[in-house]
């Protein structure tokens, strides 16, 4: 039986200003709180910047690997969403290959949230954000 959702949070983590933090902070919290109020299952949020060491000898290939296994768990994954964020887009991009792995080879969807959405900014004709907008619509 299933004992909780995992959750992984692609989100800024180098220079990300304290305020855009303590927002995340408070994101994370909310989710990993909710169960309390709904009685659901409890939700086990990956928070890259609380739950993958950022110091890395090996110059970033252990924290990719650690959040690389952490996605392939998770049944949830939320996004951020910060335009000037490189690990964010590096994540982003592992996990629409996977998406669409698992959509058109296994027929399995992993649940895509916006966290953010109503914070983003974007003018642009292409970009990730309007990518994962329609991931987050097709799955949900």
């Amino acid at each position: 039986m299933k004992e909780c959702i995992r959750i992984f949070l692609i989100c800024p983590v180098k220079g990300m200003p304290g305020a855009t933090e303590k927002k995340i902070k408070k994101y994370v919290r909310a989710l990993e709180n909710e169960h309390k109020k709904t009685g659901g299952l409890p939700k086990k949020v990956h928070w890259p910047l609380r739950d993958t060491p950022q110091d890395d000898p090996a110059g970033g290939f252990n924290i990719c690997k650690t959040n690389f296994r952490a996605i392939l768990v998770a049944e949830e994954i939320h996004i951020w969403y910060d335009e000037a964020s490189g690990g964010s887009k590096f994540d982003m991009g592992g996990v629409f290959m996977l998406i669409e792995t698992l959509r058109n080879i296994l027929y399995l969807e992993k649940k895509i949230v916006i966290a953010n959405e109503n914070e983003v900014i974007d003018n642009s004709q292409k970009s990730f954000f309007k990518v994962f907008k329609r991931l987050a619509e097709r799955g949900n």
